[in-house]
């Protein structure tokens, strides 16, 4: 039978005798009004027409014949086969041959429609799982795929429409109503939700997770006395469960009703003295209270315990080196870092976060240390290596820069920052030549940092005048001031380098001079710009910058410079005594001795 005629058929059956079936009235015969049809209600409606998809589904389908049926569920066997093993091209290859053999199997539906869901086709995923669950409406799995392809695409109201078909039609399907309360607590429907759950009590009696779930809806509702009131109810069912004790604390600590949050926090230690939880929520209150004093106390206490989770631990510390360095919280940072450190001797982010409140405290030396702990048990975090480097550098610590960037590098060879403390390092550890290769390395891994670059272009300049090789060294200062032409240390060592060399010595004089407008009372720029001077033979205004640099220096290289220039000025006997307080100083250059023994400047 086609489908056309069927769907006639179905309708001659809505309308009732007469008009197709009927014969034909005479001519004179009178015409009999026909009795106006029952309305059907909605749910009749949905069911007249479910039952004629189905029927109709029937009538496309001819009988299955042995060999079909048992094609068909070769297909469907090999299909779920290919599910399993995530392979769901070929799997819905194979269901849907079975489907084309046999399309009112619920069960080829379902598995389709979840299939279709595993690959994200949540369009054909909706209509095979309608159709799973039209075919085969007693069976609670297919009405759970299908809220979950609704609920996949956030479809929340027909979600929990399958739900109450679920309950409503398929017989001890009444615990489902615990998904379908939870489903109206994520769409938030409150009410619908605490109505739902209501209903569940009644079937299933009071239950802990319900009630907690219950309180929960209470507390968005602002209903306080209700929450409160449901919290109490399961303290006394469950007096031995701790954590219904710490909620009601913790709501009415949130609350501010202070007071019971104590009350009831000192029942949870009553019953778990080394409760931490317990602790913190006391800490909390007192420090409401501006009861400083007991606040740390509590918290210090629950820092002692192994059992207060180390993530914890860390994201209260991390709270307090957002407010450090504070003279008021310095000291209690201190000893819970501490405190953490000895509770989890083997957590690397114990010792890490640790590092960073003794950094932030000014205790530089203690925090290296520290970062050194956390490497140990970890060394794949750069960052931790990085803290290490920066205090190598900040202590000048050149040993244990040079020592520490070498380890680091072993592990992060792609990281132009080391490669940078690796070659500062060596220069000032008289290696020029591997300090240059070291820089030279992170230059081309710096690309895409500037700053850096401009940095690595400097050292570069410091390094190639200490190999002499003086174009590479000048090429590498004009880089690092095309980046920033005030570069403090490009100006004054590009400028001192080149009046040493007696090279470009206008030049020297702009770059030195710009320096020193920037930066008036230091003693180092005065003393480079002092020395251009000198080489220009502008002993007067040498003079005057070096004695501006003495106000606030005692270096012997100044000193021994004010001598040279005192020379030049024919005050012989004034430079003779600058050149031996330098000397007695230390740290003059070769020729002091020379310089006192002859009475004579040498340069």
């Amino acid at each position: 039978m086609s489908r056309f005629l069927f769907l006639l058929l179905a309708l001659g059956v809505l309308a009732g005798p007469g008009y197709a079936q009927a014969p034909a009235a005479k001519p004179d015969a009178p015409t009999v009004a026909p009795a106006k049809p029952k309305k059907l209600s909605r749910r009749e409606r949905k069911e007249l027409a479910r039952r004629a998809e189905l029927e109709s589904a029937q009538q496309q389908t001819r009988p299955l014949s042995e060999k079909d049926r048992e094609m068909s569920e070769s297909y469907f066997v090999e299909g779920v086969k290919y599910v399993l093993l995530e392979d769901y091209n070929k799997a819905l290859e194979r269901l849907l041959k079975a489907y084309a053999l046999n399309p009112t199997n619920a069960a080829i539906n379902y598995k389709i429609a979840e299939t279709n869901l595993l690959s994200g086709n949540l369009k054909d995923a909706t209509n095979f799982g309608l159709m799973a669950v039209k075919l085969a409406p007693k069976n609670a799995y297919y009405y759970l795929l299908l809220a979950q392809i609704y609920t996949s695409q956030k479809q929340y109201d027909q979600a929990a429409q399958v739900y109450t078909s679920l309950i409503r039609d398929v017989p001890e399907s009444n615990y489902y109503l615990f998904n379908l309360a939870d489903l109206y607590m994520a769409q938030g429907k409150l009410n619908e939700a605490l109505a739902t759950f209501e209903q569940a009590e009644k079937q299933f009696g009071p239950l802990d997770e319900v009630s907690f779930k219950k309180q929960q809806i209470y507390l968005k509702q602002n209903n306080l006395d209700k929450a409160l009131k449901e919290g109490e109810s399961l303290i006394a069912a469950n007096p031995d469960e701790v954590r219904y004790v710490l909620a009601q604390a913790e709501m009415y600590a949130t609350n501010n009703r202070l007071p019971d949050a104590i009350r009831v926090a000192e029942q949870a230690l009553r019953q778990y003295p080394d409760n931490p939880q317990a602790r913190m929520i006391l800490a909390d209150v007192y420090r409401i209270q501006g009861n400083t004093a007991e606040s740390e106390k509590q918290i210090k206490l629950a820092f002692q315990s192994p059992s207060l989770d180390i993530n914890e631990k860390v994201r209260i510390l991390v709270d307090y080196i957002k407010q450090l360095p504070n003279p008021k919280l310095n000291a209690t940072a201190l000893e819970l870092a501490d405190i953490t450190t000895k509770t989890h001797p083997k957590e690397a982010k114990a010792f890490s976060v640790a590092g960073d409140i003794q950094v932030l405290t000014d205790r530089k030396k203690q925090a290296r240390t520290t970062y050194l702990q956390a490497i140990r048990l970890d060394n794949s975090k750069f960052q931790l290596w990085q803290q290490v480097v920066l205090i190598d550098a900040e202590l000048n610590d050149i040993d244990s820069l040079q020592r520490h960037t070498d380890r680091a590098l072993e592990l992060f060879p792609n990281q132009a920052p080391l490669w940078y403390y690796n070659g500062v390092a060596l220069i000032l550890n008289k290696q020029p030549a591997r300090g240059v290769k070291a820089l030279e390395y992170g230059r081309k891994l710096a690309t895409d940092n500037p700053e850096l670059l401009a940095q690595i272009d400097t050292q570069l300049g410091d390094a190639y005048h200490e190999l002499k090789d003086h174009g590479k060294s000048d090429a590498a200062y004009e880089a690092a001031l095309t980046f920033d032409a005030n570069n403090a240390q490009a100006l004054n060592n590009y400028s001192y380098f080149l009046s040493l060399r007696r090279e470009k010595l206008d030049k020297a004089r702009e770059m030195a001079g710009r320096l020193v407008k920037q930066f008036p009372d230091n003693a180092t720029y005065l003393d480079t710009y002092a020395w251009v001077l000198f080489q220009l033979k502008d002993y007067t205004g040498a003079r005057q910058n070096l004695e501006k640099a003495l106000v606030t220096s005692t270096d012997a290289t100044i000193i021994e410079h004010y001598g040279d220039v005192l020379f030049q000025l024919g005050e012989k006997d004034k430079a003779l005594a600058e050149w031996q307080r330098a000397k007695k100083i230390g740290g003059a250059s070769p020729l002091i001795d020379r310089k006192i023994k002859d009475q004579k400047l040498y340069e």
